[in-house]
């Protein structure tokens, strides 16, 4: 198979296993159907906010007639719901896409700001909407979950996801090499693993840190997943390029670049970093039953 065959394969695959990870994770927004006066609305619920963004959750409903209400509480608390109204505003667009290749410098919508919570603290929330057919809740029985995270800079976030990209392309690559018994994937493979390295356990805990006040918290401090999932990557690649180093061994490569694959599809976030509210302490966490902490 020509080189470039392998290259479109990987690529291919590698947009597909990242986009399908985005999709799923659970600090995604959170997208529900609803009809208000008539009118049906795809609405976006957010379930991340960086510290200091004033990022708001937003009903993108452009009916002023009607009003509506959040409900909040501290995540895994006894506390009761705290209700705030929602407030019909028109909010400028603080981004650089948006603004310059879209055309795009203001939102309108309902908006309510929630109180700030410290790196890793979450906030469920459900909402109610008031129109001429009466008050209709929603996600009471299974209300919506806001990791909140301190700001990454830039100059860390930004190589740390080009890197876990690149590696996550080099690794598809190399395996699809090693399986059509393409020589140069020993090549590749000491390229992932070096991206990964440099990614994943140099880079990755500067964001963790600047996200969530922590390093690390996966094995042995904790059972963060994202933090493991990086770890059993980089495991696996150590074992298949030292296995290569003197001969080929070309199924500990294809192995290396299942498992990474697999990790890859797992969602982004799920068993991530979360504050406890009880000890002040940031520990592993899920957000995928919130309606199991009314």
């Amino acid at each position: 198979m020509k080189k470039s065959l392998y290259w479109i394969l990987a690529i291919i695959i590698t947009l597909s296993a990242a986009y399908y990870q985005r999709k799923t994770g659970p600090t995604y927004p959170k997208s529900i159907e609803i009809t208000v006066n008539g009118t049906a609305y795809s609405v976006k619920l957010v379930r991340s906010i960086e510290i200091g963004s004033g990022t708001a959750v937003k009903l993108g409903i452009k009916d002023t007639t009607i009003s509506a209400a959040i409900f909040y509480k501290r995540f895994k608390t006894d506390d009761q719901y705290t209700p705030v109204q929602f407030r019909y505003e028109k909010r400028p667009v603080d981004s650089f896409i948006m603004n310059k290749i879209f055309g795009i410098y203001n939102e309108e919508g309902w908006f309510a700001t929630l109180p700030e919570q410290p790196p890793a603290g979450k906030l469920q929330y459900w909402f109610e909407i008031n129109d001429r057919s009466g008050r209709s809740e929603y996600l009471e029985n299974n209300p919506i979950v806001i990791r909140y995270k301190g700001a990454v800079p830039p100059g860390i976030l930004t190589p740390h996801i080009l890197f876990m990209f690149a590696a996550m392309l080099l690794s598809t690559l190399t395996g699809l090499m090693a399986l059509g018994r393409n020589r140069s994937y020993r090549k590749y493979g000491i390229m992932t693993w070096i991206l990964l390295l440099a990614g994943g356990m140099v880079l990755g805990p500067m964001v963790q840190y600047n996200a969530f006040g922590e390093y690390w918290t996966g094995v042995p401090l904790g059972w963060d997943l994202t933090d493991n999932k990086t770890l059993i990557a980089v495991i696996f690649w150590t074992i298949a390029v030292g296995m290569n180093l003197k001969r080929e061994r070309r199924g500990y490569t294809i192995l290396a670049a299942i498992v990474l694959l697999l990790i890859y599809s797992i969602p982004h976030s799920m068993f991530g970093s979360e504050l406890d509210y009880s000890s002040g302490e940031v520990v592993q966490g899920i957000i995928l039953s919130p309606f199991m902490y009314h």
